[in-house]
């Protein structure tokens, strides 16, 4: 059985937290609260975190798992290129920057620009599983990977801010809703999700259910609609005149 380390992060500067995560194995990580950079640049490593990790958790993560109780801030995830990060609230702003692999699961919303220049790169397929609403700007210039967001607990408001998927130019993203009342750009399709679009998402459905005790019958009843690039040149109406 491995030995868990247990790190009182109360009182600590970020940096002074980061230089003993990194000098230690897999490892518990109490009192956190707003220190930034968690386990950046991390490979193969299991933190679990206990209250609010500041900006760029995660960040360049590239391998192992961090899981947070509570919420976590801006630009998680950024630029990681494997491994999961779970977090078992809301997270802020620009989730996914550029991320490159790995899995996100988030359980409840998410802020602005979530996913903004997700990128796919060889056999990686980068995940960000969003269980609430997001803020504006999902997907901004979303060039590979898949963006999942369910809407669960969003007391009735829109699953997702305004201005989705501008400049999306690759990937997919799943919306669990009808998006009747959502307005897309021009350089993308939204349509209703096939059985087989939900069968290529239905292995993250499943593992966001596991995480968060959530029902899975409850989350694949509901429509879902899939949003795809549908132009090889998503930017040609911004900059060249017709």
């Amino acid at each position: 059985m491995k030995k868990i380390q247990n790190i009182n992060a109360e009182g600590l500067e970020f940096s002074e937290l980061n230089a003993i995560i990194r000098e230690s194995g897999d490892c518990t990580v109490e009192n956190v609260l707003g220190q930034r950079f968690i386990a950046a640049g991390m490979s193969y490593r299991d933190i679990k975190i206990k209250g609010t990790p500041g900006n760029a958790l995660g960040a360049y993560l590239n391998g192992g798992s961090i899981e947070v109780y509570g919420n976590a801030q801006d630009a998680v995830g950024d630029t990681m290129n494997d491994g999961s990060i779970i977090i078992h609230g809301s997270i802020g702003d620009a989730a996914g920057y550029a991320m490159r692999g790995g899995e996100i699961y988030v359980k409840t919303d998410a802020g602005y620009r979530a996913g903004i220049h997700m990128k796919a790169y060889k056999e990686k397929v980068p995940v960000m599983v969003i269980g609430g609403r997001t803020g504006s700007f999902l997907g901004e210039y979303q060039a590979g990977g898949l963006l999942i967001v369910l809407g669960l607990h969003t007391d009735g408001k829109p699953i997702v801010g305004n201005f989705p998927c501008t400049g999306m130019h690759g990937g997919k993203m799943f919306l669990r809703s009808d998006c009747r009342d959502i307005i897309f750009p021009k350089q993308v399709t939204a349509r209703p999700a096939t059985d087989e679009d939900i069968a290529g998402i239905e292995t993250y459905l499943k593992r966001y259910c596991e995480l968060f005790s959530a029902d899975y019958k409850t989350v694949r009843k509901s429509d879902f609609t899939v949003v795809t690039p549908d132009s090889k040149n998503p930017y040609k109406q911004m900059y060249v005149q017709n």
